[in-house]
Formats: C-alpha cells, structure tokens, sequence
C-alpha cells in the first residue's frame, strides 16, 4: 500500500491524501473503483492532448498515484467568483466537446468515444495551467449523448433542489445547453436510469429526478 501524507480532500467514495509537492494519493474507501483501469483511460485521454493529471502506477485497485494540481475546483471557484456561472456552464460544454473528440479505446466501434460520466464542478480544477478534469472512475466508451446527458442531470438535479446553489446550476445548465446538439433522447433516459440506481445518491436526490428531467427537456428539446 502506498505511503501518504496529511488528507487533502474526501469525496462520496474516496481520500486524497498528500504524498509529496508533486503527487497525490486517491484511495477508494468504498472498493467500487479500479484504479488501474482509471489511470488508463487518463493516460488514454492525456495522450490525445486532454487535460487530464498525470497519473503513477501502484498495482493496487483501490490507490492511484496522479499529479498534484494547484488551484481550486470550478465550484470553490465560482464560490470565490474566480468564475461565474454561465462561463462554467459554458467550460463545461468545452470540456465535454474536447474529450468527444478523443478516438475511443474499441477498434471495433469507431463512432465510440470516451465518456467521463462525472463531468460536474467539482471535477474541474481551475489551476494556472487552464482547468484539468479528475476523478474518471466512472468512465468508460459509449455515445457522447450519454456523457452530456449525465452533466445535465447532476446539474439540473441541483437547480431544481432549492437549495442555495439552485440559481447558479439552473444558469449553468443554461450554458451547457446552449447548443444541445450533442444531448440525446437516449443518452438522457439512460443518464436518469443510472442516476436513480447510483449508490452514493441520497433519496432526496433520486426524488429529484423527474423535475430535473423537466426542467432539461424545456432546455433543449
């Protein structure tokens, strides 16, 4: 097992532990993930000229060694007001544009393309060196509507939930879908589908759904 530092971070599933001024240690606590599957796609992605972090091999299925980024992710970001929100939502469909470009990994299904499936404002680090995108342990090859899809959700789930970050998502989600093209009627089923049965989703946030589902489809469809 890796040796690490001080935690920098916890998320839904994993610890992001110190190890030096240039990496980092992600640990998965819940054993969903595979961490070498996850540091191939990165390498994958990088080698296409996306921004992803470097990324060190461990052997292990639960720990993967990447790069430390500097620079806080678009949400902190816009809760600074480094960045507001439509220019987010905005990067967020950059982003996902990018990454569609990318050739996927099955030679045998040449309109595939990699999908982050996770693509969100906390996974977007606003570092000096333009924004990086992390935490890819969701993803995998498939159609790009399906990875705009799930963006759409996750945010629309938050502009619909009445909390204090309703207004700024709904903006957000305006700007991700200012040019739809690449939103699908299948891509978006199958984002809610997955959506319902993620495991780390609170009940609250399933309920959601179908008001999130609304308020897209008044969006871009």
């Amino acid at each position: 097992m890796t040796a690490t530092g001080r935690l920098l971070g916890s998320g839904r599933s994993a610890d992001v532990y110190e190890i030096d001024e240039a990496w980092v240690l992600r640990r998965d606590r819940e054993g969903w993930g595979d961490a070498a599957a996850e540091g191939a796609v990165m390498e994958h992605v990088r080698r296409h000229g996306y921004p992803a972090p470097r990324v060190r091999h461990t052997g292990s299925r639960t720990d993967l060694v990447m790069e430390r980024l500097s620079g806080p992710t678009m949400l902190s970001g816009f809760a600074e007001g480094r960045i507001d929100a439509r220019e987010a939502g905005a990067l967020l469909a950059r982003l996902l544009r990018q990454l569609h470009a990318v050739p996927g990994r099955d030679a045998d299904d040449p309109e595939a393309r990699v999908l982050h499936l996770d693509l969100h404002p906390d996974n977007v680090m606003l570092t000096p060196d333009g924004p990086r995108v992390i935490d890819w342990s969701n993803a995998e090859d498939g159609r790009p509507g399906l990875d705009w899809g799930m963006t759409a959700v996750i945010l629309a789930q938050v502009a619909v939930g009445g909390e204090p970050l309703a207004p700024p998502a709904l903006a957000m989600l305006t700007a991700l879908l200012a040019d739809p093209s690449d939103l699908t009627e299948a891509g978006l089923a199958e984002a809610r589908r997955r959506r319902a049965v993620n495991p780390t989703m609170s009940r609250r946030e399933v309920e959601l759904l179908g008001d999130a589902e609304k308020l897209i489809r008044s969006l871009a469809f």
